[in-house]
């Protein structure tokens, strides 16, 4: 094929991500020539708002998917943890994860424990918000909205903000964190730390390419912990977390439901056959809704 068009936020970490994809594809088809088609999200445009406000997850990839559907673009490259999981978008797939990278989250400005009490922890994640809420009830939050630099500049005196590791690292700033939460303290974000490639349908070409650059272990995780999400509900506005680990026929997840405030959360395990990871991501979130999950989600 003559070229390949990656449509990307403009942001320095959707753009490492874009690179990374276009550095394996060019490794893998030397002849292939790659360019990034750059594009503005609401989600980039509008940071004065909290996210929930502008529709929640899927603000930061409709215009980047629009880029591919109306040929402005050939691939479309997404943080996992953006795809909406319980709605497909017509004609667009994902057609490749790229090997997952760290998943866990990280604390700027002070570690957990050394959080003095009262301290302001900067977040705009509900999940996280919730969590350390759970852990730390005398903490106190604040929102934070913007890139991952224009975030570690607004770490607040005596506090701290929550970043992802896997971000850090991509920027070269894991050397910031002064902490980085295991996910038996934080449960991660559904997908988080996980790069997604969309392209269409019926593009068989493009299709190839990305097919030999999907990591099947991260597709097994993904979508078993988007199963979960999903099978909570689109309407869900509560803090969720997940994380899978997928061995080469095996997948075990844990999943997170909580009230906004920390005040109450439910936890649950589950393992099974990696071929029905979505399924196995699916029931475990029934459990937890039968475990006491309907009524915080009916608040």
């Amino acid at each position: 094929m003559p070229g390949l068009r990656i449509a990307t936020r403009g942001s320095a970490l959707a753009r490492w991500q874009a690179d990374e994809v276009a550095r394996l594809i060019r490794t893998a088809n030397p002849d292939v020539h790659v360019e990034l088609v750059i594009v503005e999200t609401v989600g980039d445009r509008r940071l004065d708002l909290p996210i929930s406000e502008l529709g929640g997850q899927g603000v930061f990839i409709k215009e980047v998917q629009a880029a591919v559907l109306d040929g402005r673009a050939d691939v479309a490259v997404h943080s996992a943890k953006d795809l909406p999981s319980s709605t497909s978008t017509p004609g667009l797939h994902i057609g490749a994860f790229l090997e997952r990278a760290d998943p866990r989250d990280a604390l700027v400005g002070s570690t957990l424990d050394g959080l003095p009490s009262g301290a302001t922890v900067a977040t705009g994640s509900v999940r996280r918000r919730a969590q350390l809420a759970w852990l730390r009830p005398d903490l106190t939050f604040a929102d934070l909205r913007g890139n991952i630099p224009t975030r570690l500049q607004r770490v607040p005196s005596g506090g701290a903000v929550v970043v992802a590791a896997a971000a850090l690292a991509r920027l070269s700033l894991s050397d910031r964190a002064d902490e980085v939460l295991d996910v038996s303290v934080m449960l991660p974000q559904v997908g988080q730390g996980a790069i997604a490639i969309e392209c269409g349908d019926d593009d068989e070409t493009v299709n190839k390419l990305l097919g030999a650059l999907d990591d099947s272990r991260t597709r097994v995780a993904v979508e078993c912990e988007r199963g979960f999400l999903a099978s909570l509900g689109s309407g869900c506005d509560l803090p969720v977390g997940a994380y899978a680990r997928a061995g080469e026929d095996e997948v075990s997840v844990e999943g997170m439901l909580a009230t906004a405030d920390g005040r109450v959360m439910l936890k649950a395990r589950a393992e099974g056959p990696a071929a029905s990871a979505a399924e196995l991501g699916a029931r475990l979130a029934e459990d937890l809704l039968a475990s006491g999950g309907v009524e915080l989600l009916a608040g």
